[in-house]
């Protein structure tokens, strides 16, 4: 029943996340239109601007009983739309079905800040990909919920002292390493947004070992990437790509499933 109820969450949540999306950037750009409200404005099409009725807005499903088309001007809609969608609720189930805290009072708590976060994360994830940016108005708040977790864990999970110089850790060598590398490159090989967001991703993560793996999964993940789309010459090698997503997709393995890799690890290497 609870992973029906994230499932539904998740495909609602998801549908939110592409209209703020959409309308956030359509308000800047066209100069903050009333009719783009994030809060109180109809969705719309995004080609015709036919305003939606609610069977154009069952997630997934509607998109796929239209066969990815406007059902006004039968223009093709994004199958961004979809795959957010479903995407949200498909990591609303993984961090459910492999949280690694006891769905106590307090682990609870931490649960539904941990599903704020990935909303953030989400948006994210769509700007870096498309328009190669990590807008401040999100990556500050997860700066916050990161913090305020970590407040959660020291006055209900007696961190103390070891907790918080984990998140140190964690912070210094993410956030650290990525200033350095934007410093000395200055800015060509990691963007300040990147710089900004590791600040958010090792206070998550905590401990120096986690930010570790973050980093080692962000950038293999990268090089893979990099190198099949450069095979199918779809990336050049002097092009960028998104480092942002790439950063988002490891915190998340390492939050869920760090310890587990860490140990693993741990157990190969001193037998």
């Amino acid at each position: 029943m609870i992973i029906v109820i994230l499932v539904i969450l998740g495909l609602c949540l998801g549908s939110f996340i592409n209209a703020y999306v959409w309308r956030t950037r359509n308000r800047k750009k066209s100069g903050k239109l009333a009719n783009l409200s994030v809060w109180h404005g109809r969705s719309m099409c995004p080609e015709c601007k036919h305003v939606l009725v609610a069977n154009d807005l069952v997630p997934v499903f509607s998109w796929i009983m239209l066969k990815g088309k406007c059902r006004y001007c039968k223009k093709p809609i994004s199958f961004q739309y979809p795959l957010v969608e479903a995407a949200t609720a498909v990591i609303f189930v993984v961090s459910y079905i492999y949280w690694p805290y006891q769905f106590s009072g307090e682990g609870i708590t931490l649960f539904v800040f941990w599903l704020i976060i990935l909303l953030g994360f989400v948006i994210l994830v769509i700007y870096d990909s498309r328009w190669k940016i990590l807008p401040n108005k999100i990556v500050a708040p997860l700066i916050v919920l990161s913090i305020a977790e970590i407040i959660i864990k020291l006055i209900f999970f007696n961190g103390g002292a070891e907790l918080v110089i984990g998140a140190f850790w964690g912070l210094l060598f993410s956030a650290g390493l990525f200033y350095a590398l934007f410093v000395i490159s200055k800015g060509t090989w990691i963007g300040g947004g990147d710089v900004k967001l590791a600040v958010a991703l090792g206070l998550l993560v905590g401990g120096p070992s986690e930010a570790i793996l973050l980093v080692f999964l962000a950038a293999l993940s990268g090089t893979i990437m990099s190198a099949i789309l450069m095979i199918t010459k779809q990336l050049k090698l002097n092009s960028k790509i998104a480092f942002g997503p790439l950063l988002i997709v490891a915190t998340v393995v390492c939050y869920l499933f760090g310890v587990h890799i860490i140990d693993w690890y741990k157990n190969i290497i001193l037998g």
